[in-house]
């Protein structure tokens, strides 16, 4: 199920005026899409070290206090301004850890079977529908193995990816973003989304 952009466009406006429900609305519909970009942006070596929840969280509450200057033009915009908050603050817990010394890239990950980071699941789009236990239990294996998957990719492979495939951004925002042609673009996410499909299924 698509996020409706009249519906996101109408929320936005009551959630500018004040009201709460509609604050709690956008929030619900959000979330969700904000953890995918979050988790799968977060570096192997990081992961265990960042709780992907908390930066959602704190890109909520920018957001909703920085809503009174966003202008909304249509549901891609929306998802694209909370996109760059929440890589401002990936920015920001980062650069926070390495200004503390805490340099956990020379650190050997410790991982214990069964343990995930905070749930979810990637879809292209979609609100969240856990229901029930089962389901609950399905869709965070697979944003697991996503990230596992991801993992695997090379650095610039993995950021168009996240652009593309997760973000939305056109080939042509990608380009602009990354600093390439479109038929770069084009030619790397191909690449980048093989690469990503044989990791996928050898895991």
């Amino acid at each position: 199920m698509c996020v409706n952009s009249d519906r996101t466009q109408y929320l936005v406006a009551l959630a500018k005026a004040g009201d709460q429900v509609a604050l709690d609305r956008l929030c619900g519909i959000y979330a969700e899409r904000i953890r995918r970009i979050v988790r799968l942006r977060i570096d192997q070596q990081l992961r265990s070290k960042l709780d992907s929840v908390d930066v959602v969280q704190d890109v909520l509450v920018l957001a909703l206090d920085g809503l009174k200057d966003f202008t909304y033009e249509n549901e891609g915009d929306f998802l694209r301004w909370l996109s760059r908050i929440a890589e401002n603050k990936l920015r920001d817990h980062l650069d926070r850890f390495f200004a503390e010394k805490r340099d956990v890239r020379r650190e050997i990950p410790f991982y214990r079977k069964g343990e995930t980071t905070a749930g979810g699941y990637v879809e292209p789009d979609g609100l969240v529908d856990e229901t029930t236990p089962s389901v609950v239990v399905s869709k965070k294996e697979q944003l697991d193995r996503l990230e596992k998957a991801m993992d695997q990719l090379k650095p610039e492979q993995r950021q168009v990816v996240v652009l593309s495939r997760i973000e939305g951004l056109s080939h042509a925002e990608v380009a602009e973003r990354l600093g390439k042609s479109t038929g770069a673009v084009a030619m790397l996410l191909s690449r980048a989304l093989v690469a990503l499909t044989i990791a996928y299924e050898s895991i």
